[in-house]
């Protein structure tokens, strides 16, 4: 079985105000399994930003990535 690595999430960036970290929220659907009805999900990730290039507001591509800190375990990839 092929496994995808490494995982890639679209997010708004809602938090830049840590040194080389910025904290993006993804939304995704849910469906409710008895109604099959879709309502939204959303979490936050801290992502490594290296150079603080990114502000709140940007939509960005994060990737899953090896631990970087206690929290840390993605890494924005590109803006969108």
């Amino acid at each position: 079985m092929e496994q995808v690595y490494p995982k890639k999430l679209k997010g708004v960036v809602v938090s830049d105000r840590m040194m080389r970290t910025a904290v993006v929220l993804v939304t995704r659907l849910q469906k409710y399994p008895k109604y099959k009805k879709y309502y939204k999900v959303s979490k936050k990730f801290k992502a490594h930003d290296e150079n603080n290039e990114y502000k709140v507001g940007d939509t960005v591509v994060i990737q899953e990535t090896r631990p970087l800190s206690k929290d840390k375990r993605w890494k924005i990839v590109s803006k969108i």
